[in-house]
């Protein structure tokens, strides 16, 4: 019987949580802990929030370490007692210096949610809906101290068509991850694959995203203001601000549709009625389909208008 494969995991987001799953149920695998991000508030009431890894990881009866500095001597102690062939990195959240990425037998391995050199960085997901980009996929990288830098065993493509959120595609890199992590993994302990260093000049990076990368130009294309209402679903959302009634207040739009044989000045109504809703851009027009307004649920454009009984809107372009 083949050894088993010793793993500390680290991980924080919810692409982490299948691979996580996938781990604890694997007879091929001696999980020797978890970590996370420590607890976070979140809402409006600020409760300190666990991270969908801890969420995950005590559901199915695991320990999860909430680690708030993952390179200090403590951790770095604990971890050498535990002797692990890998140390495994999902969507973790903290830089990992030179001395925790040498301590693992076999190094520490970092999945990414990009086709390295593609999209280095904090939020590959998002950009690559949001720059109307036809293919990604998942990426394991054996990890040195550069950001995403460090060459890379295998990686597995995903098509897109257009019509991805980011809480969909996240969701199904992350199960693309949980089904190719143990032969990866058991290819790299047997020597089968070895790393390729990647192509550097090619590299794009993605930065965190902001709550203020959400909102709204119309001044941009439509298909770009589309694309963000996928990207940033569901945070930070894509909002723009609405005049009406003599109040203003944010509107998300949850989904929408391009129509580039429309055309008018940006942020101008062009139609607006029990059928449609649609908006003047730099480029085309956009349909707002579903939309949201502060402590309100999701509901079709058309029924948000009916609420608002004819009365004059805005939708100002300088913000």
């Amino acid at each position: 019987m083949p050894e088993k494969i010793r793993i500390y995991f680290l991980g924080s987001g919810a692409i982490a949580v299948p691979v996580l799953r996938r781990l604890a149920v694997s007879e091929d695998v001696a999980l020797l802990g978890v970590g996370t991000q420590m607890d976070r508030p979140a809402g409006r009431g600020g409760r300190l929030t666990p991270t969908p890894v801890g969420t995950a990881g005590e559901a199915l009866g695991l320990t999860v370490d909430r680690i708030p500095r993952v390179n200090e001597e403590a951790f770095l102690e604990r971890l050498r007692q535990l002797t692990p062939h890998f140390l495994l990195v999902v969507s973790f959240g903290q830089l990992l210096k030179a001395p925790l990425l040498a301590l693992p037998s076999l190094g520490c391995v970092n999945i990414h949610a990009s086709l390295l050199p593609r999209y280095r960085g904090a939020s590959p997901v998002v950009s690559v809906i949001r720059n109307g980009e036809t293919r990604t996929g998942v990426s394991f990288m054996k990890m040195e101290c550069g950001l995403d830098t460090g060459p890379v065993y295998e990686s597995f493509p995903v098509e897109l068509v257009g019509n991805e959120r980011a809480d969909r595609l996240e969701r199904q890199l992350g199960e693309m991850a949980a089904e190719t992590v143990l032969p990866v993994l058991r290819g790299i302990m047997d020597g089968r694959l070895r790393p390729t260093a990647q192509d550097h000049e090619a590299a794009t990076f993605c930065s965190k995203i902001r709550k203020a990368d959400g909102r709204i130009d119309w001044r941009r294309p439509a298909r770009e203001i589309e694309a963000m209402t996928r990207a940033y679903a569901p945070w930070p959302g894509a909002s723009f601000t609405l005049r009406t009634g003599g109040r203003e207040f944010p509107v998300t739009v949850v989904s929408a549709a391009v129509h580039p044989e429309l055309s008018g000045a940006p942020g101008a109504v062009l139609r607006r009625d029990k059928h449609a809703w649609i908006v003047g851009c730099g480029e085309g027009a956009l349909e707002l389909l579903t939309v949201s307004a502060p402590g309100k649920r999701e509901m079709a454009a058309t029924a948000f208008l009916n609420g608002l009984r004819g009365a004059e809107m805005c939708l100002p372009v300088d913000f």
